[in-house]
């Protein structure tokens, strides 16, 4: 009901701002007061249509738009949402030019986001931060493991839906990085953090309403903002518990105290405060903030790709033959590839080439994070100006499927990421040489988190194949088809019949 409401509103205000400004109805290639030089082109008239869509429980809508304007315009346009200005960059060399460092396209960030940034890249993403979690993998795989196995009797076949399973897996070693592990992880805790965060997953899209006009979108959505408010009551509920035990935890150790987690360093962080002229500790509603931002943008992108890779080893049981008989020439048949041999993982190149794969052909995402410039100075972008605080975007879903760089780009063909492949070299922000080579934890100039993501993706796969061979439920399709919650993930739950490969998997099963 609520949603009708607002788009029934949403083309009457719209309407309304299009036929009473007609400013807005000039094509975008004049310069805005504020730019010494032009916006890049757009289509304004479809400014109207692309806030509804945008607005809306899924924003299947805007990819139309964006290939139109593509088409229409140059590879660098812009689309209003309202009167707002969003610059979007549709063309996979553009973005690697504009998204490298040394050549500052577009204005930094603020001097917030680089001690945030500095601070996470230090503290949960370095490599020897990502082996003192060895632990909490080991044990969140055993619980995988037996999860599947659970499964497999309870629906007297091999049939299980492993989603909510690595789902639960990735909360826990998650939940260990962000509040630490030394005593173990209560299963208690890890559950309610596991159902809280899954209900913020799949609320998210609803929840962006409240990103245009919030004064009037919290009224049209009561119901919606309340829950939004619930959701956020409850982290606090949970997380703040947490993190002043790891006070209590600091102020008992004094001087000898090590931070082991993010929440340690966060305790010690110091932020530029309001005026800009000191500095100030972090609020405990700020730590909540980032230590759910941890836990959703560290599980949720994690999950949805481990799925589709595995999804697609179903529909491809050669593929998936490849990898296990790579991971057994590497590691030797019999026990699983625990993280202190992190080295292993590092020589199954076929097993990289398969998560990157995976990654191209099913981003997380179909645009970045959107990027904007705090500079007082407006930047330029191909000739183009970019006033302060206005949002760039990048498709990043398109370029990796463009067929003038990926030859047969919707097909699943791992050996693009193997020497002499037709990938090697070409990509959307970062050579796929240059990922293809990266240890685990380096590369932040590419992405801070690709070391973590690319660890957890390899190790959870290598031994989801390891321990089982996973094939298709007869008389069922795997579909490949996509839907919207905080990532792209399957529209139908990849549901497959696995085979126990190791004496621990057929253990788990006859004693479970």
């Amino acid at each position: 009901m609520e949603d009708w409401l607002y788009y029934f509103l949403s083309i009457t205000f719209s309407l309304a701002i299009y036929l009473l400004l007609p400013s807005l109805r000039r094509a975008t290639g004049k310069a805005p007061a504020v730019s010494p030089a032009p916006l890049p082109p757009g289509p304004a008239a479809l400014f109207s249509f692309g806030l509804i869509l945008f607005l809306a429980r899924s924003n299947y809508g805007i990819d139309l738009i964006i290939r139109t304007a593509r088409s229409w315009y140059c590879p660098v346009f812009t689309i209003y949402f309202l009167s707002t200005p969003v610059v979007v960059v549709a063309d996979r060399t553009v973005a690697r030019r504009v998204l490298r460092p040394a050549h500052h396209h577009v204005p930094g960030y603020g001097p917030l986001w680089r001690a945030l940034r500095h601070n996470l890249a230090a503290s949960v993403l370095h490599p020897s931060c990502l082996r003192r979690h060895a632990a909490a993998r080991r044990a969140a795989l055993s619980g995988l493991v037996a999860g599947i196995a659970r499964q497999m009797r309870g629906a007297g076949g091999g049939a299980v839906v492993v989603v909510d399973l690595l789902h639960r897996a990735m909360f826990h070693v998650l939940a260990a990085v962000c509040f630490g592990d030394e005593d173990g992880l209560d299963d208690a805790l890890v559950e309610s953090v596991t159902a809280l965060q899954r209900e913020l997953l799949t609320s998210i899209v609803a929840f962006q309403v409240f990103g245009t006009c919030p004064p009037v979108t919290k009224i049209l959505f009561r119901r919606r903002w309340k829950r939004m408010l619930s959701i956020r009551r409850r982290q606090e509920e949970i997380y703040v518990p947490l993190i002043r035990a790891r006070m209590a935890r600091r102020d008992a150790a004094g001087e000898s105290f090590a931070a082991t987690c993010y929440v340690d360093s966060l305790l010690g962080l110091r932020i530029p405060d309001d005026g800009g002229a000191g500095t100030r500790h972090l609020t405990e509603s700020e730590m909540v903030a980032l230590c759910a931002e941890l836990l959703a943008s560290g599980t949720d992108t994690t999950v949805a790709v481990m799925q589709w890779t595995m999804a697609n080893l179903v529909v491809r049981p050669e593929i998936q033959a490849k990898v296990r008989a790579e991971i057994d020439g590497v590691a030797g048949a019999g026990d699983a590839i625990l993280d202190a041999d992190e080295h292993l993982l590092q020589r199954m190149e076929y097993l990289r080439a398969v998560v990157l794969e995976a990654l191209r052909r099913h981003p997380p995402a179909r645009f970045m994070l959107p990027h904007a410039g705090t500079d007082e100075a407006a930047a330029t972008l191909d000739g183009f100006g970019v006033p302060r605080h206005t949002a760039v975007n990048f498709t990043l879903a398109s370029m990796a499927l463009d067929d003038a760089v990926w030859p047969d780009a919707k097909q699943f063909r791992p050996e693009r990421f193997l020497p002499g492949g037709e990938g090697e070299d070409v990509d959307l922000t970062a050579s796929s040489k240059e990922i293809k080579m990266m240890p685990f934890g380096a590369g932040r100039r590419v992405c801070p988190g690709i070391g973590m993501a690319m660890l957890h993706l390899q190790y959870f796969v290598a031994n989801l194949v390891r321990e089982f061979r996973w094939e298709k439920v007869p008389g069922e399709t795997v579909n490949l088809k996509e839907r919207l919650e905080m990532s792209l993930v399957m529209k139908r739950p990849l549901r497959a019949n696995v085979v126990p490969l190791t004496s621990r998997a057929c253990m788990h099963k006859s004693t479970v």
